[in-house]
């Protein structure tokens, strides 16, 4: 039994995932997932905490605002070394530092410029992208990557990051206002000559389901 963590935050407009690159054979100082085996007597959220801490030095608790569980993968070739199950694990996380004496160099990557990665991690990847892009419809779960207080660009700009693709403006803020997930605070953003943007903060600092699908 293994613990795999797709770790993911936006940066320079980019959605980008957490790499490290192997210390060990198979696919010795090749770039990957985090990840390792989950002892007897360890639950899989334990092994993932241990794990991605002294390989990256992120701690799930308390450098990610959204962590769930995400699928378990067990094709039977998919380690050179023999069956290996992999209960894999999706966070998200804004400004997540990366320890400087993590023992396996870890790098945020851009999702759309993976290199070549070994196992099925290009495969874990895409699947926990393609959860997330869903997550977005009927939940909350982009708060984890914005700021305590944003602008409705902002908010726009994480989900286009995202899902992919442009949000028509006018559409987008009438729909996500209509959900009543944000409320107005009497601060403003200002930037430059730029005109001054209201800012906004989430209702709710957890998971919430929407009553209705966004899309």
């Amino acid at each position: 039994m293994t613990v795999d963590a797709v770790i993911f935050q936006i940066i320079d407009d980019k959605l980008q995932v957490l790499l490290v690159r192997r210390s060990q054979d198979p696919f010795k100082d090749q770039p990957a997932v985090p990840g390792g085996y989950n002892p007897q007597g360890e639950t899989t959220r334990d092994a993932l905490k241990r794990i991605t801490l002294r390989k990256t030095g992120v701690d799930v608790d308390k450098d990610l605002k959204y962590i769930e569980q995400l699928y378990t993968f067990d094709t039977v070739a998919r380690d050179p070394r023999g069956h290996a199950v992999s209960v894999s694990y999706m966070g998200c996380g804004r400004e997540i530092k990366l320890g400087k004496t993590a023992s396996e160099r870890p790098f945020f990557t851009p999702v759309d410029e993976l290199p070549e990665l070994p196992y099925d991690h290009a495969d874990i990847i895409t699947y926990a992208r393609n959860r997330l892009r869903a997550k977005l419809t009927y939940t909350n779960a982009v708060y984890a990557f914005l700021p305590s207080k944003f602008t409705l660009t902002q908010l726009q700009s994480a989900y286009e990051t995202i899902l992919g693709k442009e949000l028509d403006k006018r559409n987008f803020r009438k729909k996500f206002l209509s959900l009543d997930l944000i409320r107005e605070t009497n601060e403003m953003f200002r930037e430059g000559a730029h005109r001054p943007a209201r800012l906004y903060e989430f209702t709710s600092k957890k998971l919430v389901s929407l009553s209705r699908s966004f899309d």
